[in-house]
């Protein structure tokens, strides 16, 4: 390590990647415009960003059918389902204490991406959440987002990553399948590995979702 060139200052990071310009400095908004509506209302996932009081961080993926992921309560703020999972909510547990959240929002097979930044906080109920339910289900919360900075995302990261090419996709190629993950790193002690392949078979998993 001590032959690796760290960046330790913005002085020097800027020497390295240069800084942006006048389009992609001045591109940021603090209100949703018709454009940025229709994206949330056609994405059907997001990542999630927060970090906890000590500044450590944590990033959780958020999804539902395109159209039911967000709902837009103004021009300025937004509101985000939570569904039944497994109740680790380390996201939600760090809004408690730093509000602060960065917002990811993703449409399949586009490479471009809407970004939003602001305030967060969590609900449990509220006259909206009828309008965020999903097989008859309402939200067990929400998270209400005041937004303070919403742009687009350009989309190089996704096309060196060939994300949405068919031909990339390999998904137990390299890696355990999900049960195989389940039973080496999860502590499952109850759990045989078919009956784990069983519980993550895809119509069987899906029963949980709501």
């Amino acid at each position: 390590m001590t032959e690796w060139a760290e960046i330790t200052t913005v002085a020097e990071l800027e020497a390295v990647v240069g800084t942006p310009g006048e389009r992609a400095a001045g591109k940021e908004r603090s209100a949703l415009t018709e454009i940025d509506r229709a994206w949330l209302a056609a994405s059907p996932f997001c990542m999630l960003a927060t970090a906890d009081a000590e500044g450590r961080c944590d990033a959780s993926p958020k999804g539902d059918p395109a159209g039911q992921l967000v709902h837009v309560l103004d021009e300025q703020t937004i509101a985000l389902a939570e569904r039944p999972g497994n109740r680790r909510v380390d996201g939600y547990r760090n809004v408690i204490v730093n509000p602060y959240v960065g917002l990811n929002f993703v449409i399949p097979g586009r490479a471009d991406t809407l970004r939003i930044n602001g305030r967060a906080r969590l609900v449990t109920d509220a006259p909206f959440f009828d309008e965020l339910a999903v097989r008859a289900r309402r939200p067990i919360l929400a998270l209400v987002v005041e937004i303070e900075t919403i742009f687009f995302h350009c989309g190089k990261a996704f096309l060196r990553s060939q994300l949405w090419d068919p031909e990339t996709w390999a998904p137990e190629a390299l890696v355990p399948r999900r049960a195989v993950i389940a039973q080496e790193l999860e502590p499952q002690p109850d759990k045989t590995l078919a009956e784990l392949d069983d519980y993550y078979r895809p119509e069987n998993y899906a029963k949980g979702l709501y």
